[in-house]
């Protein structure tokens, strides 16, 4: 089977892991209803507690083999309904840490996937991101209630469209995801490098959707235009601020910024889609080396397990990040819709999704356990009862349609209690 619009749909909609809240339509970002997704305030239990958490003192040592099994157990079934060549999961709750690979990194070599992989973890970037706006605010060189035009001129509304408007993705500017022109260019070369200023323009073209604070829709651009901002304030490169302020301060040595290089650090995963022009159900694309410039402050970041661990928890808690006012806001910024401030909730687990060509990532910390969970996996293609996402082959059918890391996530999340809750897919 050629590329189809079909699969052309799809691309518009989990390119750039366009759901943090990790499902979505063919048609448009997804959106979940609020009778599935804890409102507001409520889905954070207990904020005050949540940012002075303090981990247990082994932390880092082995969970218990009890808890290990069960965990393998779920992971093992998870991952054989997922449409992923291979996946690496990590747990760290206090009472210590599970790590483990499954799978290949790379069918066409019969390379096996090794915990410490590197991949590209997509839409979380919007959450180093937004967390650099938060630093910001706090150190009195921006206001959250700053007006986009104040930074970046030619922005509809932008006399009006704040930054935690674009943080919270309620300013009616349009992803960048939704212009079919920006797609046919990318699909035409996926090497190609785009700036920053290119994919806004693209964004922005499509825009307004709604008056500024009406509605919620996802929006790369949005995150994009928070990275400008971030830039013209410190006066310094993203990949500048994001090493100072968050890579360094976190010992995150194994999560770095790609800028316009397609390479990733060794050792990493191959990546699998069915996006682009000639990917088909039975031979999806390599995107290994698909130019990730496109995503910017959207989604560019790469990182590894243990980092991923390291930075849920922080995320989750703001320590090391934030003071805890800050936090506390962070996490009652939750609209009914389960979204925040750069940041999804569910059920009290905080995080986000993303999806790049052919990759999947999730990451969320359990506010009322102290508990995070990260997956990777190496393909972005859907699995299950799908009826618009584009499914391999050999798909296995299973009734419930999810990309291979959220599948994951909901696996494992619900063996340590309560369960993260996506929405749902199709």
């Amino acid at each position: 089977m050629t590329s189809t619009p079909l699969f052309r749909v799809a691309a518009a909609t989990a390119i750039v892991g366009v759901l943090a809240l990790a499902g979505c339509t063919a048609q448009s970002d997804p959106v979940p209803s609020a009778s599935t997704t804890p409102a507001a305030a409520g889905c954070v239990a207990n904020p005050s507690a949540a940012a002075s958490a303090k981990p247990g003192d082994h932390a880092k040592s082995a969970l218990p083999a009890k808890t290990v099994a069960a965990l393998d157990a779920a992971a093992t079934k998870a991952f054989e309904l997922g449409a992923s060549p291979g996946a690496i999961v990590g747990v760290r709750t206090p009472h210590g840490t599970w790590t483990k690979a499954y799978g290949s990194a790379n069918p066409a070599t019969g390379t096996p996937m090794v915990v410490g992989m590197h991949t590209r973890i997509a839409s979380l970037t919007k959450m180093y991101t937004a967390t650099i706006v938060l630093q910001l605010a706090e150190e009195r060189k921006l206001s959250l209630d700053d007006t986009i035009g104040k930074y970046i001129p030619g922005i509809p509304n932008g006399d009006r469209i704040t930054l935690t408007q674009l943080a919270d993705m309620t300013s009616g500017i349009a992803s960048y995801t939704m212009n079919e022109a920006l797609l046919d260019k990318y699909f035409a070369d996926p090497s190609a490098v785009f700036t920053p200023e290119e994919v806004v323009k693209a964004g922005v073209e499509l825009s307004p959707l709604y008056e500024p604070g009406t509605s919620f829709n996802y929006s790369n651009t949005n995150t994009a235009l928070l990275g400008l901002v971030i830039e013209k304030v410190t006066g310094h490169s993203i990949a500048e601020e994001l090493q100072q302020r968050i890579f360094d301060p976190l010992h995150l040595g194994n999560t770095s910024w790609p800028g316009t290089s397609a390479a990733i650090p060794e050792p990493y995963a191959h990546g699998f889609t069915l996006n682009g022009n000639h990917a088909t159900p039975d031979a999806p694309t390599d995107s290994t080396d698909w130019n990730p410039s496109w995503t910017f402050t959207s989604g560019e970041i790469i990182s590894d397990i243990d980092d991923l661990l390291t930075m849920g928890r922080a995320l989750g808690t703001g320590q090391g990040l934030v003071d805890a006012k800050t936090q506390k806001a962070r996490l009652t910024s939750f609209s009914e819709i389960g979204y925040g401030f750069g940041m999804s909730c569910s059920n009290g687990w905080v995080g986000h999704t993303g999806d790049v060509s052919g990759y999947n990532t999730s990451l969320f910390y359990d506010t009322s356990t102290d508990t995070t969970v990260a997956v990777q996996t190496n393909s972005d293609i859907a699995s299950g009862g799908c009826t618009q996402s584009p499914t391999l082959t050999d798909d296995p059918g299973d009734a419930v349609c999810q990309t291979p890391a959220v599948r994951l996530l909901v696996a494992l999340s619900g063996q340590l209690g309560t369960a993260y809750a996506p929405p749902p897919r199709s």
